[in-house]
């Protein structure tokens, strides 16, 4: 019998989709406004930036159990226990008398974040049918890409029309409604019930991705190298060691059998470059524009709105394509503009005005979003049914370490220069820039060879299964 949605499984979708948007937006809006809280809390930008990299290190690590929570609880008790930790974190946020405060908060919201995106996506696996599943996760990759670029220029615009604190108030409605939505119409219960949490994998899992994110941000710091190697160096080992231990005891804290399948690997590995870049080059971009070209901090976030738009109408049509023509088509082509984008940035950035930024970030995120939602859409289908879960949460936790990563190591990269004596505070924001702009087209050039491999390969084997 053919598997129909029905009305009240969209309206449960469009319950975890908002939730889901207003969390990843979260993660950016205050890139624009981190002069003005170094300023009103006599803080430092490199501590700043922690309330972006700490608010990804927290969703991702949230992500780490998320696979096993999808399995043994209902979706509805999740979404539930999610709005109820956004709507905390959103009003502590927005009353926040001090950096500390404010920092919390965000944590407490990239917990509700990181419950509601793979729930999202788990939704969406378990729900769809086969032949609407591109068009469905091109949706939700419309979602989960459009927020988090979105998120600059809606900060700015809120700094400058009222002040910083805004932007919690504004968005605390939606998570009304994305509470009342969910409570009503999600009704999908877990299929499978694992014996136990395995809480030595899960600790292990955080502490890595602390010492990661850690080690790589005192490189702008001006930690000493013998520290920040030791930290990258420590979280190599506990990876391995998380590696050991998820497959010890009675159940996994996520299931990474599934990256036997070659196809699932290079999707994996395209999902995290395509993150880096785009979350990146969204906290790149704005500082660039501020203190290389002089922008306000409106027209900073305003660059990265028409390319948001454009990409965003892209997802959905992105994933239509491949429900046409298969994942191939759109993935290398998306992977192709990527590139293109990339390498404008780096070979004529000091040619490049404030339109020309956003122009090319135009290109790059049309690129993006091409690629973006059908990667982990063809990841989903190279797995057995009872595994979506693990997919979904295992790409979701790429993607926000990804951008965990992208922020810390690109914000380093940029306040190694920056902290230096010579030259004017805009022409070390430039050579910083030109060095991000060099990581971001290398990461470019890595997501065009990993699908050209990946796609040859599938479409060899579909050829000798047909034979």
């Amino acid at each position: 019998m053919e598997k129909k949605i029905q009305a009240g499984d969209y309206l449960a979708l469009l319950g975890v989709a908002l939730l889901t948007f207003v969390g990843i937006l979260g993660e950016t809006a205050l890139n624009v406004t981190y002069p003005a809280l170094a300023k009103q809390f006599a803080i430092s930008l490199d501590t700043t930036q922690w309330l972006t990299a700490g608010y990804l290190l927290t969703v991702t690590i949230m992500m780490g159990a998320t696979a096993y929570l999808l399995k043994r609880f209902p979706a509805r008790v999740l979404q539930l226990v999610a709005v109820i930790a956004f709507i905390v974190g959103d009003l502590a946020a927005a009353l926040a008398p001090t950096f500390a405060v404010l920092m919390i908060a965000r944590l407490v919201q990239a917990v509700a974040t990181g419950l509601a995106t793979p729930m999202f996506f788990n939704l969406i696996f378990t729900l769809v049918p086969r032949e609407k599943l591109g068009m469905m996760t091109g949706i939700a990759g419309m979602v989960i890409s459009f927020a988090p670029a979105l998120g600059p220029t809606y900060g700015g615009w809120v700094e400058t029309a009222l002040n910083w604190r805004w932007i919690f108030w504004f968005i605390l409605p939606v998570a009304l409604i994305s509470l009342v939505l969910g409570q009503l119409f999600i009704r999908h219960q877990p299929a499978q019930h694992p014996a136990g949490f395995n809480l030595a994998a899960f600790l292990t899992l955080a502490l890595a991705m602390i010492s990661w994110i850690y080690g790589l941000s005192l490189i702008g710091s001006g930690g000493s190298p013998l520290a920040r190697r030791g930290f990258l160096a420590l979280a190599v080992a506990l990876f391995c060691l998380f590696g050991w231990l998820n497959f010890r005891g009675k159940t996994h804290l996520m299931d990474l059998r599934i990256f036997k399948q070659a196809a699932v690997s290079l999707d994996g590995l395209t999902y995290f470059c395509l993150q880096f870049i785009n979350i990146g080059l969204s906290l790149v971009i704005p500082i660039y524009a501020q203190y290389t070209l002089h922008s306000s901090s409106f027209v900073a976030g305003l660059i990265l709105l028409p390319g948001t738009v454009l990409g965003a109408i892209t997802s959905p049509l992105a994933g239509t394509l491949a429900d046409r023509f298969g994942f191939a088509l759109p993935v290398l082509s998306g992977s192709c503009f990527l590139t293109i984008g990339a390498a404008i940035f780096y070979f004529t950035q000091a040619q490049l005005s404030v339109v020309g930024i956003m122009v090319t970030f135009i290109l790059l995120r049309v690129g993006f979003n091409l690629a973006f939602s059908n990667t982990i859409s063809n990841a989903s289908t190279q797995v057995a049914v009872q595994n979506a879960a693990d997919v979904s949460a295992i790409f979701n936790m790429l993607q926000q370490f990804a951008g965990a990563t992208g922020v810390v190591f690109l914000a380093s990269l940029m306040a190694v220069y920056e902290n230096q004596t010579w030259g004017t505070m805009a022409s070390r924001t430039a050579a910083g820039g030109r060095v991000d702009f060099a990581l971001t087209f290398a990461l470019a050039l890595v997501v065009l060879c990993a699908n050209l491999v990946n796609y040859h390969f599938q479409a060899h084997r579909k050829q000798a299964s047909a034979a």
